[in-house]
């Protein structure tokens, strides 16, 4: 990799950014003219096919963080991004793609690899999948190898569910209670770089820590380590009229996910093989992290 396209530039892709090797030259689409010293930035969006004129025939890879769009069940974000990429006299030679865990759907707790039938049961996750295999038909009809990520919740120093605790929210109780899956930023941003290297095997990986927990004991443990009570149980009927929608969305799907392949194929060490090991690293002082 020599050249490298970002489109979606956020969190990850400034961590990404950080980390690259200095013989990488980087462009990131963005709506704003800063991004990092290391990158520049190609202002551009997405959601205007007529700003995309200079995405296409420069990077030899791509890493794709946009998240699709916040209506419909297709991603028409990634199907502008490869009319653009076609475009240009120059196609990259791989591709990398940040997609989301939530395309298996509610395992009942289960143990999923990336084997796993999709059954996304959000418009979210459904836009997810739509992606997914606009990028699979569209990687193999141009020989590009593709690399999907398949991602459970990024958490961070800065990106804590910190909130949740401070409004008092509950969480489910045992009997109700799902299993939650994470990663930790820093760990995903060296996932993605390695998914860039020309000797990266391409296909489906979980890109998951190794962390078996259920969402209580995440919260417990959370409230925990920046000195907060710990949330009240409730049951799933309780949680219905005082938990936030979104917030509850995610408490209807419970898997565990299985990262055996991106250790075995990747060759992954991660930093934070759990959150026991990333959040004392990263929490922040409770005045700090609001």
């Amino acid at each position: 990799m020599q050249r490298l396209l970002i489109a979606g530039y956020g969190d990850i892709a400034r961590r990404v950014a950080d980390r690259l090797p200095a013989q990488v030259e980087a462009r990131a689409l963005a709506r704003r003219k800063a991004v990092h010293e290391r990158v520049l930035p190609l202002v551009a969006d997405l959601d205007f096919p007529d700003s995309l004129a200079r995405v296409g025939g420069w990077a030899d890879a791509v890493l794709h963080c946009a998240p699709p769009s916040s209506e419909g069940e297709a991603d028409a974000r990634t199907a502008r991004l490869l009319v653009a990429l076609e475009r240009g006299a120059i196609l990259p030679s791989r591709m990398v793609y940040i997609s989301t865990s939530g395309v298996y759907g509610d395992c009942a707790g289960a143990l999923v690899d990336e084997t796993r039938s999709l059954r996304p049961q959000t418009p979210r996750a459904r836009r997810r999948v739509d992606a997914e295999r606009r990028l699979t038909d569209w990687c193999a009809r141009q020989s590009v190898a593709l690399v999907i990520l398949r991602v459970p919740g990024i958490y961070a120093a800065d990106r804590l569910p910190l909130q949740h605790l401070r409004r008092g929210l509950p969480v489910l109780r045992d009997a109700d209670d799902i299993y939650t899956n994470h990663i930790h930023a820093d760990d995903l941003a060296a996932i993605s770089l390695r998914s860039l290297e020309a000797d990266a095997p391409g296909g489906i990986y979980n890109a998951s820590d190794d962390t078996q927990m259920k969402m209580r004991e995440w919260f417990d443990l959370l409230a925990d380590r920046n000195g907060m009570p710990r949330p009240a149980r409730v049951s799933r009927a309780d949680a219905e009229s005082r938990i936030p929608a979104e917030t509850l969305s995610f408490m209807r799907e419970s898997r565990r996910l299985c990262n055996r392949r991106l250790k075995a194929q990747l060759g992954v060490k991660l930093a934070y093989p759990t959150v026991r090991e990333g959040v004392p690293a990263c929490s922040l002082p409770r005045e700090a992290s609001a």
